[in-house]
């Protein structure tokens, strides 16, 4: 990837800056919209983004979209990747720019194929190894190896509700259980059960799977995203979940979004960071470098906290994460991770990075599920860019933005668009996301009313006509992996 010469170690900012200011290796975010790492591209030469949805009408002049062949039945980030891949225009565009690096949120040993086909570079850790630490059981066991808690819990099988309960009691973890499966997303293979009747109502997404069985605990669930370096693991600003509303989604207990917010939990969010570089060293010990997301969960009676689950990729609170650290710390997080997959010698002071993350304006952010079990066509949807709220609540584009940086209150929200006219809306569809100052949720985990009036103003600058019979599609099952970032 390195032009011929040896290049001087990156010591500073400053370095780091100037060696992706006049990067010259093509880079490209390969998913089905530039949710995750919109922005990044302000601080890297020929960084490019390549979707499936075009949210931005064609004006980002970054982001390329091809054109359509007709429908698709993606189940999966992996199926849009994987299609975009074998694209003609994809395939077309990347012999244009040359061989380079690619990043993806989501990826399977196909897309790995095609990638080494196009002589892509693909800058995450090999997918077997992301398999493997993705289970929520192997999770537990790396905290327990670098010596972080998780909340109390047991590892097993149990064919019956009795199995179960033999579990718990014999780990003295009571009755009232949180159950979860390795794999699953947004909550779906989380289950609650403190009964036989609980236990009936799962029991056939439960008695072939490995489980891990918790004490249910009053917590505060968050998340912090992390890059483990070869000189260390720097951990981003702690974000609070916004899960399971109604008016955002029609899971219960999934995740519609994040708060990032200054002022309290001093000595919760010190210990969350320690546990994020704990569990970065040990990663990086393992093979695996670069992003990765840890959730956590703050005891609210005992104050102690304990590691939830590791994403071992780009992930859904990347975002706020780069907004914060590139806005009030100067460099986004993601360098780093860029650095780790490029042919460059760096060493820099981290712990002096870290610092630079510790002051910052609250943010939000809401992933917009479709809450109502119908199918539509949509004939009008909002377009992407910075909205602003009146006293009445209602909103109008004021400005048609290509990422959020210039969001100047809580009365403005950036939207970016997923679904357009002529495509369909059902029950848990993606529909948009919206980032805006301030936060969304209170501290006893209400959703705002500020955060209802956007959700409630943005399905407004929707129109759609239902479809039945023969001519409505069908969705995909309701617990199966279609999110669109």
């Amino acid at each position: 990837m390195a032009p011929s010469g040896k290049r001087q170690k990156l010591t500073s900012l400053s370095d780091i800056y100037k060696f992706f200011r006049q990067n010259q290796t093509p880079i490209y975010f390969l998913s089905p919209t530039p949710y995750n790492l919109l922005g990044l591209g302000r601080w890297i030469n020929k960084f490019e983004y390549i979707n499936f949805f075009d949210s931005f009408d064609a004006t980002h002049p970054k982001i390329t979209v091809p054109r359509e062949n007709g429908p698709h039945e993606f189940r999966s980030i992996e199926d849009v990747n994987n299609y975009l891949l074998r694209h003609k225009e994809v395939r077309t565009r990347i012999a244009e720019r040359g061989n380079g690096l690619l990043i993806l949120v989501m990826l399977d040993e196909e897309t790995e194929k095609l990638a080494k086909e196009l002589g892509l570079k693909i800058a995450l850790p090999p997918v077997k190894l992301r398999k493997h630490i993705d289970s929520k059981i192997v999770t537990t066991q790396l905290g327990n190896e670098a010596g972080i808690k998780s909340a109390p819990n047991t590892l097993g099988k149990a064919k019956t509700y009795a199995d179960l309960m033999k579990l718990a009691m014999k780990a003295k973890l009571g009755q009232d259980l949180v159950v979860q499966t390795p794999y699953g997303d947004s909550g779906r293979t989380t289950f609650f059960i403190k009964s036989e009747a609980d236990w009936k109502k799962h029991e056939d997404k439960l008695v072939a799977e490995q489980l891990k069985v918790m004490k249910r605990i009053n917590h505060l669930p968050g998340t912090v995203e992390a890059i483990a370096t070869r000189h260390g693991t720097l951990v981003g600003p702690l974000q609070t979940d916004i899960t399971g509303f109604t008016e955002v989604t029609p899971y219960k207990g999934g995740w519609c979004g994040n708060d990032v917010f200054v002022g309290g939990l001093d000595k919760e969010r010190r210990a969350v960071t320690r546990m994020a570089q704990k569990l970065g060293d040990r990663l990086y010990k393992a093979g695996y470098k670069g992003a990765f997301c840890m959730d956590f969960l703050i005891d609210t009676d005992s104050g102690e906290v304990y590691l939830g689950e590791i994403n071992p990729r780009v992930s859904g609170a990347s975002p706020l994460t780069n907004l914060i650290t590139s806005t009030y710390g100067g460099c986004p997080i993601y360098l780093f991770h860029m650095l780790e997959f490029m042919d460059v010698d760096w060493e820099i002071d981290l712990a002096q990075v870290q610092k630079r993350w510790t002051e910052y304006d609250d943010w939000s952010q809401l992933i917009l599920k479709y809450p109502v079990d119908r199918v539509e066509m949509i004939t009008k949807a909002p377009a992407s860019g910075i909205w602003q709220m009146n006293e009445s609540g209602d909103i109008s584009l004021v400005r048609k933005s290509i990422d959020w940086f210039l969001v100047s209150g809580e009365h403005e929200a950036f939207y970016l668009r997923v679904y357009t006219a002529g495509d369909y809306r059902y029950h848990g569809a993606d529909m948009g996301i919206l980032v805006s100052r301030g936060r969304m949720q209170t501290d006893d985990r209400k959703l705002k009313d500020r955060a209802k009036q956007w959700v409630n103003a943005i399905y407004k600058q929707f129109d759609a006509i239902p479809l039945e019979g023969s001519s409505a599609p069908t969705p995909p099952p309701m617990d199966s992996v279609n999110k669109m970032f």
